[in-house]
């Protein structure tokens, strides 16, 4: 007769499958993140995107001279409805491929580490000219982090 109790883990096992728990977490909020920025674009579609636009940066008290927010500002308030039409689509579309890397990770699916692999290896490049046209940090982690993952995922899937 079968035991009904499940085997026990070691700590290599755990560990592995903690680091995926983690990714798989890193993908979900990515993903829902981008979901909600592409919510908010269909949104501006049908508003005036400068009154809009400033009417959150006086909610969130943010300082539009600030030369970020002010570079931010410039970018939003010159955008046309085509753009921003594309920049949603695009948005939602990177936020499905990383809402279903996500969930096929927290499920443990062999073809979402394969998916995450694949995905987020090609979109090294990109990070690549990315970092080469302007250095940031924030650019420097998220390459830091994917190639990261890249690599967990390849070694996780060899073994």
């Amino acid at each position: 007769m079968a035991s009904a109790r499940p085997r026990r883990q070691s700590g290599r096992e755990r560990k592995s499958t903690a680091t995926l728990l983690l990714i798989a977490l890193f993908k979900l909020v990515k993903g829902l993140l981008l979901l909600a920025v592409g919510i908010g674009a269909v949104k501006l579609l049908h508003r005036d995107v400068e009154q809009t636009v400033t009417h959150w940066v006086e909610i969130l008290r943010v300082d539009p001279d600030n030369r970020m927010i002010h570079g931010l500002l410039t970018r939003v308030f010159s955008l046309r409805p085509g753009q921003l039409k594309a920049a949603s689509v695009g948005t939602f579309i990177y936020a499905g491929l990383l809402l279903t890397e996500g969930v096929g990770l927290l499920l443990r699916k062999r073809w979402a580490e394969y998916f995450t692999i694949v995905t987020t290896g090609g979109l090294i490049p990109l990070e690549l000219y990315e970092l080469a046209r302007h250095v940031s940090p924030a650019k420097i982690a998220v390459l830091i982090v994917n190639v990261a993952i890249v690599i967990y995922l390849i070694r996780r899937v060899r073994h």
